[in-house]
Order: C-alpha cells, then structure tokens, then sequence
C-alpha cells in the first residue's frame, strides 16, 4: 500500500524504560542496530499497526506499555533505488512514519524477539536516549534524529535535561555508517499483500 507519492504509510517505535533508555534492536544476522517499526496494513490505524508491530518485533501485549506520545506528522526517509525491489522501481520512493514513544510498565522478561515465526531482531539492549546514530542505516539516520528530537520533549521538559537536534548522535553529530547488510524490510510488500 503505497500513498499517491510512492511512501509506503508506517510506524516507528522508541520504547524506553523508567530510566528512559532507549529499546535498541539488533536486525537479525545483520550488524545494524535500530528501533522497532512496520507498515500499516490496509484498514488499520497507527496506533493498531503500532500495537501489532510492537508484538511482532518485541513481544511486548498493550498492557505492558504506555503511549508517551507520538509525533504530530509523518516522517518520511527515501529508499535508495538500489535497495528497491526491481519491480517497485519508479513507484516505491520509501516510507513515511508516524513514531510513537512508550514506555514500558512491564518487565525486561516481558520482552520476547522470537514472539513470531519471523522475528525482526536476534538481539536488543538497552541505551541512552540519545544513541549514536552511526550504527543506524544512513537513509534512515535523519528521520531517527527527527523522531528522537520531537519526542524527547515528553520525556525531558520538566527535568531540562533536553538537547537539540544536534544531541541526536555521537560527539559532533551523525557520522559514517559502517557496512550494512541490505535490510530486508525496505522493500514494499509483495503484491496481494497489505
């Protein structure tokens, strides 16, 4: 399900716990590290497509989360041509998200990568809120860098221990990104699939 400018609808998650650390997900038999996300299927809404993902990917049932908040509008990143699909090309751009934060009132035990047939992540761990986005695939890193920037105000206004966009990444900002295998979720679905 592509919109009418080729992105494909989606949603990302960044789940933190009480010391609002960030879930970080290992993708599965690859070196890149990233944040729980998925498309939305045809009739659902972003907090249903959210909530299934969340399951899919980390195990995790509504009852051991808690929505913080979620970004005012779509965040869109460009796929680059050579990780389209070939039959995709010309109409796929990449994918446009709306990124929740949770936070999670369950248990660290409550998390489960192998929760389906077809996990996301072989493993996770948890880290600061503002990660060094360098392990992040580099089409991906300005929308993080948006997302973490635009929800770190539920998190840190009280406290004022809030950054700028700047803050998102290591020392000096986003640097090179290591080798990455090709993540295998970019592509659109296959027809007949929502």
């Amino acid at each position: 399900m592509l919109d009418k400018e080729g992105y494909r609808p989606n949603v990302g998650i960044i789940l933190v716990n009480q010391r609002n650390e960030v879930f970080w997900g290992k993708r599965i038999r690859e070196h890149s590290w990233q944040f729980p996300q998925g498309g939305i299927n045809r009739g659902e809404t972003p907090e249903q497509a959210m909530y299934r993902e969340l399951h899919e990917e980390v195990g995790l049932q509504p009852h051991h989360v808690r929505i913080i908040g979620r970004t005012r509008d779509w965040l869109r990143y460009e796929v680059p041509q050579q990780w389209v699909r070939r039959e995709w090309r010309g109409h796929y751009r990449g994918q446009k998200q709306i990124w929740f934060l949770l936070r999670l009132v369950g248990r660290d035990t409550d998390v489960s990568l192998r929760a389906t047939n077809q996990p996301e992540f072989d493993a996770w761990r948890w880290h600061d809120y503002w990660i060094p986005l360098e392990s992040v695939i580099d089409f991906k890193r300005e929308v993080y860098k948006q997302a973490l920037t635009e929800l770190s105000r539920f998190l840190f206004a009280r406290s004022g221990t809030a950054r700028n966009s700047e803050g998102a990444g290591s020392s000096g900002g986003v640097g090179a990104a290591p080798d990455s295998a090709a993540p295998d979720s970019e592509a659109p679905p296959q027809a007949g699939q929502a």
